[in-house]
C-alpha cells in the first residue's frame, strides 16, 4: 500500500463501526460498508475517528478493524485515527496498523492542551514517536476537541513537522483558516492536503477556498464524489444545485449528540448495515425523529430525480 502524501485529494470516507443490537463488531456489514463506499467512488477511507466509535472499541478490536478494512479496501488508501490521549497506545496501534498496510494515521490533539507551545510541543511529541516514515493527519476539531489551533501555530507545525502531510479540517467557523494556509503556500511554504470535515456542510465553499476534498461520514458519499468532481471540472453551479439537495439532510445529521445515530439510521434504510445500533453509551433514535430522517430521505430522492442527479439510490421504503 502505498503511503500518504501531500498531494492526496478527493473524497476519504470516515467510516462507521458497524455493531449488532447486542453491541457486537458486525464483520459482516463492517465488509459491505467499505465495500458500498469504494462503489460510491471514495478516493480513501478513514477508520477508527471520532464518529467511528473509537473510543468505544477495545486494544484488539481496534486493530481487528483496521485489518479487516485494509484487506478489503486493496489499493484504496485506509488512514487509521489512532489519537490517544497517551504516547504508548497511539505509538503502538499506529506500529501496528502501519505494519498492515495503512496509508498514515490520524491524531486529535488531546483537550488538555490550552496553549500553542503545548500544541506545538505534542504533536512534535507524536512525529518523534511514530517516526519519519509513518506519514500523520493533524485533524483540527475544536468544537469536538476543545483544542483551538491558531494559523500561527498550524504553520509552524507544517515547517517543524514534514511527515505531517494533511490537514482534517474541521474548524468552524473555518473557511478563513483555509485560505490563510493557501496564501502562506503561495508565499513558500510547504503544501499540504487538506480534506475537511463537519459532515461536508461546507463543501463547496471549502473547494472553492483551495481544500482538496473531503474526509467525512455523509451516509451519502456519492454526493461528495460528485461536489468535488463537478468542483474540480469548474462548475461550481451544479456542484451547488446538487450540494442543497443533500442540504436537510445534512443539517439534521450535524446535530451535536445524535449525529452519528442520524447517519447509521440512513445507512441502514439504505441496506448498508443490518443495524442502526451504536455501542453503549449511546442510543438509536427514537420513533419520532427516525420518521422525520425518513421523511428528509424521501424529499431527497424526489428532489434529485428532478435534478435528473446521476445517483445510485438505494433505500427501503419507510
Amino acid at each position: 500500500m502505498a503511503k500518504l502524501t501531500e498531494a492526496a485529494k478527493g473524497v476519504f470516507v470516515i467510516s462507521v463501526t458497524p455493531f449488532t443490537p447486542e453491541g457486537a463488531i458486525d464483520w459482516a456489514s463492517l465488509d459491505r460498508v467499505t465495500d458500498f463506499y469504494l462503489q460510491a467512488g471514495a478516493d480513501g477511507l478513514t477508520i477508527l475517528g471520532m464518529m467511528g466509535e473509537a473510543p468505544k472499541l477495545t486494544p484488539t478490536e481496534s486493530a481487528e478493524v483496521a485489518r479487516r478494512v485494509i484487506g478489503r479496501a486493496g489499493d484504496v488508501p485506509v488512514i487509521v485515527g489512532v489519537s490517544s490521549p497517551g504516547l504508548a497506545a497511539l505509538t503502538a496501534l499506529s506500529a501496528e496498523v502501519m505494519e498492515m498496510g495503512a496509508a498514515g494515521v490520524m491524531v486529535a490533539p488531546p483537550g488538555a492542551l490550552k496553549t500553542d507551545p503545548q500544541i506545538h510541543g505534542y504533536y512534535g511529541g507524536v512525529v518523534s514517536a511514530l517516526g519519519p516514515d509513518t506519514p500523520v493527519v493533524l485533524q483540527d476539531f475544536p468544537l469536538t476537541t476543545g483544542v483551538h489551533i491558531s494559523d500561527d501555530i498550524l504553520g509552524r507545525i507544517i515547517d517543524d513537522m514534514p511527515s505531517i502531510v494533511m490537514l482534517k479540517h474541521e474548524d468552524w467557523p473555518g473557511l478563513n483558516k483555509i485560505s490563510t494556509l493557501r496564501a502562506a503556500e503561495t508565499g513558500g511554504r510547504r503544501r499540504i492536503s487538506v480534506l475537511c470535515g463537519n459532515g461536508g456542510s461546507f463543501l463547496v465553499e471549502e473547494i472553492a477556498r483551495g481544500a482538496d476534498g473531503a474526509m467525512t461520514g455523509f451516509a451519502y458519499p456519492e454526493m461528495m464524489v460528485d461536489v468535488c468532481r463537478l468542483m474540480t471540472a469548474g462548475d461550481q453551479d451544479r456542484a451547488q444545485d446538487l450540494f442543497d439537495a443533500y442540504m436537510p439532510l445534512i443539517r439534521y445529521e450535524m446535530q451535536p449528540g445524535q449525529g452519528l445515530a442520524v447517519r447509521k439510521h440512513v445507512l441502514a434504510r439504505r441496506r448498508v448495515i443490518a443495524s442502526a445500533a451504536l455501542r453503549a453509551p449511546g442510543a438509536m433514535l427514537d420513533k419520532v425523529t427516525a420518521a422525520e430522517v425518513d421523511r428528509l430521505m424521501d424529499r431527497l430522492h424526489i428532489r434529485l430525480d428532478e435534478l435528473g442527479a446521476d445517483v445510485a439510490l438505494q433505500y427501503t421504503s419507510a
